[in-house]
């Protein structure tokens, strides 16, 4: 579902006001707030004006407006490490179906604080690295 709102959408209606937030910045294109379940202190989201459920249905000018205003949030939160993070579909985790991003800074090595992942890395053969990669080459 792509559209400039959805009347039904939580984001929509922090954008709009209807659902107060903790807002930190707001440009002509993205909203952006804190998180109210952190995984660490600090923890943001950056939404779009925009309600698309997935990030390749965002119209480019809202997705290009997002980095920056991450980028201000993590130098404004002084994490020295932190993840940028954005799920699409319920089986990539998203839990809102509103596009949007995390800002999650990693304030230790603990698992009790920010984002906690396992990276499940396969082996591939070259030759179906290179054949993938022809296929995707294809179309692009």
């Amino acid at each position: 579902m792509a559209a400039k709102s959805l009347a039904s959408c939580i984001f929509c209606k922090i954008i709009k006001g209807e659902i107060p937030s903790y807002k930190l910045v707001e440009t002509d294109l993205v909203y952006s707030f804190l998180d109210i379940g952190p995984l660490s202190r600090g923890h943001a989201l950056i939404i779009p004006k925009y309600h698309a459920e997935k990030m390749h249905e965002t119209p480019d000018e809202y997705l290009s407006a997002t980095l920056p205003v991450a980028k201000k949030i993590a130098l404004a939160i002084g994490a020295d490490d932190y993840n940028v993070l954005q799920n699409n579909g319920k089986l990539a985790h998203q839990e809102v179906n509103h596009v949007h991003f995390h800002v999650i800074p990693k304030p230790s090595e603990s698992d009790d604080e920010g984002l906690v992942i396992g990276w499940p890395t396969h082996k591939v053969p070259q030759e179906d690295l290179k054949k993938l990669h022809e296929e995707i080459l294809l179309k692009l």
